[in-house]
């Protein structure tokens, strides 16, 4: 029996169309507080900090569930798609059990 898992998601987001850093910032963020806000989730802004058109955000959720952990990442996967004015040009998820991260 696992203690429990941790749930991770990786989203490549694209806005070929912005052209400087504070404009990518004002679609980005937002989504990133009302994630945080909506689901227990930790989340970040991971890569492409410093580029203007893209960027990879990351959330991590923990639980003794595997199927919880499992809905948490599609609904915030989701969630994600559907709030900013971006494209997901990717995502990646990935569900590990606590005993294989710590030791």
């Amino acid at each position: 029996m696992s203690l429990g898992y941790v749930g991770t998601l990786t989203v490549r987001v694209e806005m070929p169309w912005v052209s400087n850093l504070k404009e990518k910032r004002a679609l980005v963020r937002p989504v990133v507080e009302r994630l945080k806000a909506r689901f227990p989730v930790t989340v970040a802004r991971l890569d492409g900090l410093n580029a203007h058109d893209w960027e990879i955000i990351g959330v991590v959720t923990v639980s003794n569930d595997r199927q919880w952990v499992e809905e948490t990442l599609t609904l915030a996967a989701d969630f994600i798609a559907a709030q900013g004015e971006y494209r997901v040009a990717s995502e990646e998820r990935g569900i590990v059990m606590i005993e294989d991260v710590v030791e």
